[in-house]
């Protein structure tokens, strides 16, 4: 049984489907999310190797582009290699690079010291910078150190993807130009603080992203996530936030080729 139609696409603007353990065929899941409407992928990179193989995949499929990024859980393996840092610069050069990220800070799991963390995102909002590329953030309760950050660079585009917080860190995200991307934990919260956000964000400043191959919504938990359950994410909120589906597939769409330039 098919989908229902939907007169306008979805774009999955967060995906890991370039990693080397992704459990499914990459290509073969572009073919399934088409099926669903969902017709434009941002393969986002998190390592040197995955950020390449993001570039490498963007290049072979038109509807895909890359995210080159060094998570903040990188930055004790990568701050003090200064090959692989050239390694990953040269990467900004690339046809169908739309981004960088995902960068930040995660203080959650601290999986590497903070000062290492900060000099990473330093290190790429000095590249997005220079290339003049917007920038994906990964921040988790992090977010007192990263606002003083971005704040001493001018005209930073990007969107804090995964957004999970309240509404006053809503504000401070808006107040600074960025977009908010939402994924399938909004499907599965308790939190009335994240749902009272996710209701929150303007509908220009909205985007799209399964974080595929995890955080898969409902009512596919325990299955490998995919590009096409953003469709699911958008039905959700579009009945979250009083929307259509159709308006709100065209609207983040809409917003995420603006964002990147498309």
């Amino acid at each position: 049984m098919g989908m229902p139609e939907v007169k306008t696409e979805f774009f999955d603007t967060h995906c890991h489907i370039q990693f080397a353990d992704y459990q499914l065929d990459p290509v073969k899941a572009m073919i399934d999310a088409e099926d669903w409407n969902v017709t434009s992928f941002m393969a986002v990179g998190c390592a040197l190797h995955d950020s390449q193989e993001a570039v490498n995949f963007a290049s072979q499929h038109k509807n895909v582009w890359a995210s080159i990024g060094l998570h903040p859980h990188e930055g004790a393996r990568y701050i003090r290699d200064h090959h692989a840092l050239q390694q990953f610069r040269d990467l900004a050069n690339k046809p169908k690079v739309a981004a960088i990220g995902e960068t930040g800070l995660d203080y959650y799991y601290e999986n590497s010291p903070k000062l290492d963390q900060i000099k990473l995102l330093r290190f790429q909002l000095d590249l997005a910078k220079e290339h003049n590329l917007p920038l994906i953030f990964h921040v988790r309760e992090a977010f007192d150190d990263f606002w003083p950050i971005f704040d001493e660079y001018q005209d930073l585009r990007g969107v804090v993807h995964s957004f999970t917080s309240n509404i006053s860190d809503l504000d401070q995200v808006l107040s600074r130009g960025l977009y908010v991307g939402l994924n399938g934990i909004m499907t599965f919260t308790k939190d009335e603080k994240q749902l009272e956000a996710a209701r929150a964000v303007p509908k220009e400043r909205l985007l799209l992203e399964t974080d595929a191959p995890f955080l898969t919504p409902k009512p596919f938990r325990g299955k490998i996530c995919e590009p096409k359950y953003v469709r699911t994410v958008g039905e959700f909120l579009a009945n979250l936030r009083g929307e259509t589906l159709e308006d709100l597939a065209s609207q983040t769409t809409s917003n995420a080729k603006e964002l990147f330039r498309l």
